[in-house]
């Protein structure tokens, strides 16, 4: 390995270092509920995306709303892969101009991404 590549690991390995204690603080303190610096910006963020979503901020998910959600996810997650892979020719960013995947395909990968079966054909 090239002098280069030790000084990117050398250096990826320290500032991992110098942010893991402030992080694992931050982190310490998202987890107990308390005020962070960050707080002011991202509390209200978080409060739309419980109204959007529903969701009661100090109530708890039974198992069916945790079923209920799984399912939908999983349902929301393949028709927007497979939308993705069928409509990636009008989609900015395809340099070499693939075109749609054939539906089967799409729907085989997709099915296979949300599932992590990694049963692709391709």
């Amino acid at each position: 390995m090239k002098i280069e590549g030790w000084i990117l690991i050398f250096v990826f390995v320290g500032l991992v270092a110098l942010i893991a204690r402030p992080m694992g603080l931050y982190l310490a303190a998202v987890f107990d509920g308390r005020r962070t610096w960050l707080s002011p910006v991202l509390a209200p963020l978080e409060r739309g995306f419980y109204r959007l979503g529903g969701v009661k901020a100090d109530g708890e998910q039974g198992w069916k709303g945790y079923a209920s959600s799984l399912v939908m996810f999983s349902l929301f997650a393949t028709l927007a892969l497979f939308a993705l892979m069928q409509l990636q020719h009008l989609l900015p960013l395809n340099p070499q101009g693939f075109g749609p995947i054939a539906p089967n395909v799409a729907m085989n990968t997709a099915v296979s991404f949300v599932t992590n079966t990694n049963w692709q054909a391709y």
